[in-house]
């Protein structure tokens, strides 16, 4: 099995966040690795990865990282392959790491998601995979289909919820 997604994080400290994305890719079925790198720290390895994940097969890279967010960014200018950054709530309240990874100079995208929003990553390199793969459109249908479902009953449960002045 060949991992299709790359899910990078600058440090080990960020896993308790990037577990939520390792969970929906798991679901989905979709292969993946999951690695810490610096951009920092380890500048080397990062460039290594960087422009060799294409070549081994990967799809889509999720990074994630906090404080002075640098590694999707970094990632995003050595690889042809799409990047979704994560932005890690270490301090400011995740701000810093917002706007780090969300201020991309031109020809240098990098898609981000909210802070601390690795579900959402995943979700849309799901997304990004299943333009040319049925099965995980399928999935990703079917995952849609059940949003609903989750909506309307949490919707009947309101109507059970009594208050002398509430009306439905």
């Amino acid at each position: 099995m060949k991992p299709q997604v790359s899910i990078i994080m600058g440090s080990t400290s960020d896993l308790p966040v990037m577990e939520g994305a390792a969970r929906i890719l798991n679901d989905f079925e979709i292969p993946f690795e999951m690695n810490a790198l610096s951009a920092h720290r380890t500048p080397e390895e990062v460039e290594r990865f960087a422009k060799g994940a294409y070549g081994r097969g990967i799809k889509v890279i999720i990074a994630a990282a906090g404080m002075a967010a640098h590694l999707p960014g970094v990632i995003a200018a050595m690889t042809p392959l799409p990047v979704i950054g994560v932005p890690i709530n270490a301090s400011l309240d995740g701000l810093d790491s917002l706007l780090a990874i969300v201020q991309m100079p031109p020809g240098i995208p990098v898609a981000t998601v909210a802070i601390n929003g690795s579900g959402n990553a995943a979700i849309l390199a799901a997304q990004i995979i299943a333009s040319g793969d049925q099965e995980i459109m399928d999935r990703l249908i079917a995952f849609k289909e059940s949003l609903k479902v989750k909506i309307v009953e949490a919707n009947a449960e309101l109507s059970k919820v009594k208050f002398p002045f509430k009306t439905n």
